[in-house]
């Protein structure tokens, strides 16, 4: 189930704010310049399928965004638990970092949560499939999916570089509670 934990930045262990519920994530998101949408993500994907598979099967989502937003470049990514690359990703996510172009990601399987950084809080995201979320250049955040990550999203981006990441050097994420703790 999506959710939102507001915590101040200085106090991780308390909460301001907890909701479940789609419209009021989205309300509490607004005034950080963040979107958050509840999509349809219904269609299966074997655990074979590659991106191209991916994109095929969300084309009509994917074209909705890029008429809203202009985005010029998508990409996939997809964990597995089994993956031997996820702890050196879960490393390169867990950084705080920001963006020169817009992070799009519209979740079409599993589950994954994004920290965003604004206004001395720390506004915690679950996002699972079905859900879109925009979180507008330049917004200090960092993304989990845990130690066993299972997830799929696509990614759309303005510029053609596509994920490139300029970390902050700040050691907040480190404070604050990872994935699988979250309660």
């Amino acid at each position: 189930m999506s959710r939102l934990v507001i915590r101040s930045e200085d106090d991780p262990s308390a909460v301001l704010v907890d909701v479940v519920d789609g419209e009021a994530i989205a309300e509490s998101l607004k005034p950080i310049g963040v979107s958050f949408e509840r999509w349809r993500a219904d269609t299966p994907l074997a655990d074979d399928a590659d991106d191209q598979a991916v994109l095929t099967a969300y084309a009509a989502q994917i074209e909705r965004l890029k008429a809203m937003g202009g985005y010029q470049s998508m990409d996939v990514v997809r964990m597995a638990p089994d993956n031997p690359a996820a702890p050196a990703l879960r490393a390169k996510f867990l950084s705080e970092h920001t963006h020169a172009d817009d992070e799009v990601r519209f979740f079409v399987e599993g589950e994954g949560q994004f920290y965003l950084h604004k206004h001395g809080r720390v506004f915690t995201v679950l996002c699972e499939a079905g859900d879109l979320i925009s979180v507008p250049a330049g917004t200090p955040h960092w993304f989990d999916a845990g130690e066993k990550p299972r997830f799929a999203a696509i990614r759309l981006f303005v510029s053609p570089d596509g994920w490139v990441a300029d970390y902050t050097g700040s050691a907040i994420a480190e404070r604050f509670p990872k994935f699988e703790t979250v309660g």
